[in-house]
């Protein structure tokens, strides 16, 4: 069993900064990737940002420049930096990850999710 524990979401004004944390835990053999998805209310959920083991990272459009996502590899948790918030930020932030367990199985697993608004 794998579980992803999110931390670091709240209420900012528009234009403040929030740091999302995820730590992954359990079964563990290796983290291919990991990523930071949000779904807000009746909209489908979609990809802010992700990263791979090397490092390599990509973003969606509307958060590139304001948004950065980083990993700790020893620690197995991924963070996303939002800075810059605007309204359209507003949504239930969730975390991904692409784990080979010890039994060597690939999953995917998520968390529960943490909910972000930017309001004033």
């Amino acid at each position: 069993q794998v579980q992803l524990v999110e931390s670091g979401g709240g209420l900012v004004q528009p234009g403040g900064s929030l740091r999302l944390s995820c730590a992954a835990s359990g079964t563990i053999f290796k983290i291919n990737a990991m990523g930071w998805y949000r779904q807000a209310p009746g909209k489908q959920r979609e990809l802010v940002a992700g990263i791979r083991t090397g490092g390599s990272t990509n973003y969606a459009d509307p958060v590139k420049g304001r948004f950065t996502i980083s990993r700790d590899n020893a620690k197995n948790t991924v963070y996303l930096q939002m800075n810059s918030l605007k309204p359209e930020d507003t949504a239930v932030y969730y975390c991904n990850a692409e784990v080979i367990s010890t039994w060597f199985l690939e999953g995917d697993y998520w968390g529960q999710g943490t909910q972000v608004t930017v309001s004033s």
